[in-house]
């Protein structure tokens, strides 16, 4: 399996959080085959709304939420 990235973003109720204000507003950046890929899609994202401390973009590894037995230890 690809180790698939999302990036999304949106405003933010409280900076400290992950409570989005509006999820019919959230900015899909899009799904990206490799981390490094999605770290550049998100920094570009998240430089456009430097100056908004409520605005915030996120890096979610779904690999981990399609296969999350893969995180288990083994034995």
């Amino acid at each position: 399996m690809s180790k698939l990235h999302l990036v999304f973003g949106g405003r933010v109720t409280d900076p400290r959080t992950l409570d989005f204000a509006d999820l019919k507003s959230i900015d899909i950046v899009g799904v990206f085959p490799d981390y490094a890929s999605a770290e550049k899609a998100w920094r570009a994202a998240a430089q456009r709304t430097v100056d908004d401390a409520e605005m915030k973009y996120v890096v979610v590894h779904l690999h981990r939420l399609l296969e999350p037995e893969l995180l288990k230890p083994a034995g």
